[in-house]
């Protein structure tokens, strides 16, 4: 079974970022395999952080390319380093801010950049304050033609960088009402929302964000939309994804993930996938 248009690039390939934290000639050897293989149309650019992306060089076949996506791991504009030869910069991240932080400043600069190197910028807003009037910033940017999206943080090493459904809902709604793209990042590790045991930590399913994104675009409140990211039922959530499954994702870019076959393997078993090739 081809991969459906719904599913196509949804997972960005984060191997080198924890928790995976692969090498980085580990992780390009890998992502190569994950282009050639059955599930290639699941898999989107492999993400580098600024930093590493001179070394790519060395690591490229003759004649090889390479697609990649360059995250800030120092000022922004590290991101926009012109990258060696048979490697594409497609997409460049960074954060605006920590939180409680004004990203006015950062996300204003941000901008100009994307502006003179041309490529795809995904700007990560911290959810709190200053979120919605950034939103506009951003959704007024892409109105001039600028490829700018936001980006948001869904997870990480501490209980508060979990968002609840409802504070996740909400910022998908406001993504809607201006018809500004999204991705997120960090926290996203299987398809149904689930609690960690070693952590202790509530993870978001990224098939209730599907479900969510999907119901936020055709129009649904809030609370309806926040239920579909609180559900831990995969049966609602499958149909949910299944009778939408022939229709692009709406606004929903996709999501950075460190371990390309732990998704896979959930959609799998879900019957989401059930190709070979």
């Amino acid at each position: 079974m081809s991969t459906p248009l719904l599913l196509a690039q949804l997972l960005d390939d984060a191997a080198v970022f924890p928790p995976g934290s692969a090498t980085l000639p580990d992780a390009v050897a890998a992502h190569r395999e994950h282009r050639r293989a059955w599930y290639a149309p699941l898999v989107g650019p492999l993400l580098v952080p600024a930093s590493q992306l001179p070394d790519l060089g060395p690591l490229l076949a003759e004649g090889e390319e390479l697609s990649v996506g360059v995250i800030a791991d120092g000022p922004a504009a590290g991101c926009f380093a012109p990258p060696p030869a048979g490697v594409r910069t497609v997409q460049v991240e960074a954060a605006m801010a920590r939180r409680g932080e004004d990203p006015s400043p950062a996300l204003h600069d941000f901008l100009q950049r994307v502006r003179d190197g041309g490529v795809r910028g995904y700007a990560e807003i911290p959810l709190a304050w200053g979120l919605l009037a950034a939103l506009d910033v951003l959704a007024d940017a892409r109105g001039t033609g600028l490829p700018v999206a936001a980006k948001f943080r869904t997870g990480g090493l501490a209980a508060e960088l979990f968002p609840t459904p409802m504070e996740l809902a909400a910022v998908i709604i406001a993504c809607h009402e201006r018809e500004l793209p999204f991705k997120l990042t960090a926290g996203l590790h299987h398809a149904i929302r689930h609690t960690d045991p070693e952590t202790g930590f509530t993870h978001h399913g990224f098939l209730n964000v599907l479900a969510a994104a999907c119901a936020a675009a055709e129009g649904a409140e809030v609370t309806e939309v926040a239920g579909l990211l609180a559900t831990t039922q995969p049966l609602t959530l499958i149909e949910a994804v299944r009778s939408r499954r022939t229709r692009r994702r709406p606004l929903w870019i996709g999501f950075g993930t460190c371990s390309i076959p732990e998704p896979l393997e959930d959609l799998q078993k879900l019957g989401l996938l059930d190709g070979r090739g």
